[in-house]
């Protein structure tokens, strides 16, 4: 089991939170949440750090998780062109080849972040690393015609998976 680095229980709050606050698009409030809970040594894995954070947000109830869903930035949006987004995520969209969508592909991206928060009331969220702009755009247009109560359990899972590669990076 990959252990992180730093290790999680070796850390005051402060730091603990200045580490792993980030893990969650913008949501330092579930690394405050976990420590206040107390860590252990199941914590010092990729797989246990992972699980007692989502732990957390599943805790958290309806209105902290549409906030947490709330607080990711559209893909290939506005923010991204004006450069505002976290490091995490200018990285993460830049891997997929979102910051060099021809003209057509950002238009349809506008097209249907505008037309997804619209029907859901936040933003389309998808674990882009490893994927294309084609297949971002398949899934994009698949989604937007969920269930809203089907799309929000599918954002809340993509939003841990996205949290699960984050964490990722912080192994030794």
């Amino acid at each position: 089991m990959a252990a992180l680095e730093p290790v999680p229980t070796s850390l005051t709050r402060d730091a603990f939170v200045a580490t792993f606050g980030r893990v969650y698009e913008h949501s330092p409030w579930i690394a405050e949440a976990l420590y206040d809970r107390g860590l252990a040594a199941a914590h010092e894995t990729l797989d246990g750090l992972a699980a007692a954070m989502r732990e957390v947000v599943e805790d958290g109830g309806a209105t902290r998780q549409l906030a947490l869903l709330r607080a990711h930035p559209d893909l290939a949006g506005k923010l991204a062109m004006a450069g505002e987004l976290t490091s995490e995520s200018r990285g993460e969209q830049a891997s997929a080849g979102l910051d060099r969508c021809s003209a057509a592909e950002f238009a349809r991206f506008q097209q249907l972040n505008t037309l997804y928060t619209r029907r859901f009331g936040f933003p389309f969220i998808l674990a882009v690393k490893g994927k294309t702009r084609a297949e971002i755009l398949a899934a994009f247009e698949t989604r937007v015609a969920h269930d809203p109560a089907v799309e929000f359990r599918t954002a809340l899972d993509q939003v841990h998976r996205i949290a699960y590669l984050r964490l990722g990076d912080l192994c030794r």
